[in-house]
């Protein structure tokens, strides 16, 4: 495939993507004939540059609930996955339903959005809310984990074929070790990395260890999990929601902002509003058919 040849992927909700809506956006940039990668789900067709309408378009797909992806045609298929935790492989943000149990939830769920958002410094903004926490039985993270956590629908099969495929998979938090790393397992991640609750006697402290793992600590997970596997920062493809994420979805091949919060998504080429987890495979041309059974 020539270098110089773009992909347009277009997805969204199973079985509302509408055949005549990829029709008349291929002939109207000149593409090459559509690629169904899921019947009404996800297609894609290849074109010689990127159209000037580009953004106009987003917008009005979005307005349709379909997703627009231009790229090059060249690299698609990653080597690696780096994938944020909170809101993104799962659907909460973890120290949120700890602060319910706790009695202070909308409390923190204030600080939180607001630090996803970008506009409260992460770290500052973490040591705050666990301090909110203290004195809770720590048996109740593990009551979280078994009523209070969702998964993110298409998360599994994205780990698993990814893998299948020889990828290697890296779960990076600012939350907390105590929810990674079930998660981790749960989902056939490669390995995870977060912040370590403190805890003594039975209850959480309100404090974390330090240094505390943020935005510069998920840059530093790409360099270091890539030197140790030999991989190029390009043969990644990373996937976050909030500001935190925005140092390694800047930096990998492939930065996907999945649901994100707007200052995040308006910070990203590539953004998934309407699709789920798959859509990052459907990114990288994966046909349905080529999805690797859930673990």
């Amino acid at each position: 495939m020539p270098a110089s040849l773009f992909i347009t992927t277009l997805i969204a909700r199973p079985g509302t993507l509408d055949p005549a809506l990829v029709t008349s956006l291929r002939h109207a940039w000149g593409g090459g004939e559509a690629v169904w990668l899921a019947p009404g789900t996800a297609a894609e067709f290849r074109m010689p540059e990127v159209p000037g309408n580009r953004g106009e378009v987003w917008q009005d797909l979005q307005t349709q609930g379909v997703d627009l992806v231009v790229q090059p045609g060249a690299g698609r298929r990653k080597r690696m996955l780096l994938a944020d935790m909170d809101s993104t492989m799962i659907e909460q943000e973890c120290i949120d339903e700890l602060a319910e149990v706790a009695g202070v939830g909308p409390h923190v769920r204030d600080i939180t959005a607001r630090a996803m958002n970008g506009e409260l410094d992460f770290e500052g903004a973490l040591l705050e809310r666990v301090a909110l926490l203290k004195g809770l039985p720590d048996r109740v993270i593990r009551e979280v984990l078994d009523t209070r956590i969702t998964y993110t629908p298409g998360g599994a099969e994205l780990v698993a074929t990814m893998r299948a495929q020889g990828a290697y998979t890296a779960l990076v938090s600012g939350g907390f070790t105590a929810f990674t790393g079930p998660v981790a397992a749960h989902l056939g991640f490669d390995e995870h990395r977060a912040n370590t609750l403190l805890a003594a006697d039975g209850s959480l402290s309100g404090d974390v260890a330090r240094p505390v793992l943020g935005r510069a600590a998920k840059v530093q997970a790409l360099k270091e999990i890539t030197a140790r596997l030999g991989l190029s920062e390009a043969e990644v493809i990373a996937v976050g929601d909030g500001a935190n994420d925005l140092g390694m979805l800047g930096r990998a091949g492939t930065g996907v902002a999945l649901h994100a919060k707007p200052s995040v998504a308006a910070q990203c080429d590539i953004r998934i509003h309407h699709g789920d987890l798959t859509a990052l495979l459907y990114v990288q041309g994966y046909r349905r058919e080529e999805f690797a059974p859930r673990p």
